[in-house]
């Protein structure tokens, strides 16, 4: 069983920066895939980003070049920077994680998931 906490969400400016964070328990979670989504209100949870075995990552093109995922396996914790802050990207987002060690972007193929952490960026 992994348990997923994530925080660090708010409200910014439009260009503005935030950093969100994904704590998890267990001792496997460098083995996990891990993703992040975002889900606005009346629309489908999206993927955002995700990061796998080896420093491997993808991102989705909305957010390619302003979004980084990482992840500390010694802290057992995901992180998702979040540069050049759109209005579009308001959103509820939620953390992650996959056994399939690969690249994952389906919401069905995540096994465990956080709470998630509101982010709104004003205009």
């Amino acid at each position: 069983q992994v348990q997923l906490v994530e925080s660090g969400g708010g409200l910014v400016q439009a260009g503005g920066s935030l950093r969100l964070s994904c704590a998890a328990s267990g001792r496997t979670f460098s083995s996990y895939a891990m993703g992040w989504f975002r889900q606005a209100p009346g629309k489908e949870r999206e993927f955002v980003a995700t990061s796998w075995s080896g420093g491997n990552t993808y991102y989705a093109d909305s957010v390619k070049g302003r979004f980084a995922i990482s992840k500390d396996n010694a802290k057992n914790t995901v992180y998702l920077q979040m540069n050049s802050l759109k209005p579009e990207d308001t959103a509820v987002y939620y953390c992650a994680a996959s056994r399939r060690v690969r690249v994952v972007v389906s919401p069905g193929e995540y096994d465990y998931w956080g709470q998630g952490t509101q982010v709104t960026v004003s205009s």
